[in-house]
């Protein structure tokens, strides 16, 4: 085959949305929607940029470039080496690999087991078996396509489906007020940060190999097919997000005006589906989360696995495939609020510069003859953004920065970057 097309696109495509669309996809545009109330559309415009938007510009930028790491060696080799393991490991093994299993038992076991139920022993066995799978499918990373795109992909499309009509034909009521201050006064930008929590655009960034390896198993043996093939494939995903992030915001939202002041996501679905279908629907929900969960989980093991197999090659990549899953087991058990009180601050130092890497490459043709624009540019998003963390555990950092435009909204980051990019421009460009 010269070109990816008709219904091996569909399932390339399929296999990057499984691969995109796991815990935090699920948990959390019911949640801005729960939170955002009436405003949940302008809400979801912002995270639609984060979440949606970024990570296609992400996939186009990695196909373009031929790999995240030539993307990093524009800035200077050292970077390119820290960034790539650093999104790598927050991805994979450190944040988003355990997410995948703390968060599908939590929504598949807990709400079946009873008050007495030894839960830290079920979550051992049910990560171990969760994992134990998981491993086995990516050990063949050349089958996903078939594994992930053309069964359990349509299964979740499909039963997430079900829940949507359900609220449809017998909606718990209407929208409710803003219930959150961010969501009252800044919609959109406040959507746009929790899209963050999605890992999409970082996600992205990692995804490219294991696409290359899926596309290449179709047939396509041209590199510039294989790159146009992973765009296509990228785009159709995309959509995908899309439409499934508007049904999921829309059934929270109505969730929330009806079941006001939940904690989290995977709380406002719950108490959703049970008014809906009653028990039926919290089996309707675990096999949601189940499934979106273990196609991500493959996903970023087989990614993981490829990257470091590469960097170091001493190690096989079925033993590199091995290593994540038994870290993940690991830190899975650590718990569910844990690993998101960790990840937070970690996404908002690698997210600005994957943001303006992203962008960057997009406009690699026209930089070419301009080198000191990356270095510039990165030296100061990263610099900024780091500030920003600090300044969240240390009050008299907190005063400082808050002269920075947008620092309030979490968007500090933008005018330092901007101020990089226009340094870049005017340096003298080395030959």
């Amino acid at each position: 085959m010269e070109r990816l097309r008709g219904k091996d696109l569909l399932l390339v495509g399929l296999t990057l949305f499984s691969m995109f669309f796991g815990a935090g996809n699920l948990i959390f545009p019911p949640y801005v929607g729960a939170q955002a109330g009436v405003n949940t559309w302008l809400a979801m415009v912002g995270m639609a940029v984060s979440a949606v938007g970024l990570p296609v510009l992400g996939v186009v930028a990695v196909a373009k470039a031929g790999g995240l790491d030539v993307m990093g060696d524009r800035i200077h080799p050292l970077f390119s080496r820290v960034f790539t393991v650093a999104c790598y490991l927050a991805i994979g093994p450190c944040l988003a690999i355990p997410r995948t299993a703390s968060t599908s038992f939590e929504m598949a076991v807990i709400p079946f087991a009873g008050a007495q139920a030894p839960l830290r022993l079920f979550q051992w066995a049910y990560t171990l078996v969760f994992f134990a799978l998981a491993l086995w499918v990516a050990l063949k990373p050349e089958k996903l396509t078939d594994r992930l795109g053309k069964i359990l992909c349509p299964i979740l499309i499909a039963l997430i489906v079900v829940a949507f009509a359900g609220c449809l034909l017998h909606p718990p009521g209407g929208y409710g007020p803003a219930q959150a201050a961010g969501y009252g006064d800044s919609p959109v930008i406040t959507g746009f940060l929790e899209g963050y929590q999605t890992m999409d655009t970082i996600a992205a960034l990692v995804f490219g190999i294991t696409i290359a390896i899926s596309i290449r198993a179709r047939g396509v043996t041209q590199s510039r097919e294989v790159v146009f093939g992973t765009v296509r494939a990228g785009c159709l995903a995309g959509i995908l997000l899309l439409v499934i992030y508007a049904m999921l915001a829309h059934m929270g939202a109505l969730a929330g005006g009806r079941f006001p002041g939940a904690s989290n996501g995977a709380r406002v679905l719950t108490d959703l589906v049970f008014y809906l279908f009653g028990p039926l629907g919290l089996m309707l929900l675990a096999a949601i989360f189940v499934i979106a969960c273990f196609n991500v989980c493959v996903g970023l093991i087989t990614s993981c696995g490829e990257y470091f197999h590469k960097l170091w090659p001493a190690c096989s990549y079925r033993g590199w495939a091995a290593v994540f899953a038994g870290v993940g087991l690991l830190i899975a058990n650590i718990g569910l609020d844990q690993i998101l009180k960790i990840s937070g601050p970690v996404l908002s130092v690698l997210y600005p510069v994957a943001i303006v890497l992203i962008l960057l490459s997009l406009f690699h043709d026209r930089l070419k003859k301009r080198p000191r624009v990356y270095p510039a540019a990165i030296l100061c998003t990263a610099a900024a953004s780091l500030l920003l963390v600090a300044a969240d555990y240390l009050p008299g950092l907190k005063e400082a920065v808050s002269i920075l435009p947008l620092a309030g909204q979490g968007l500090g980051w933008v005018l330092p970057a901007a101020v990089g990019l226009l340094a870049g421009l005017l340096l003298p460009q080395s030959a």
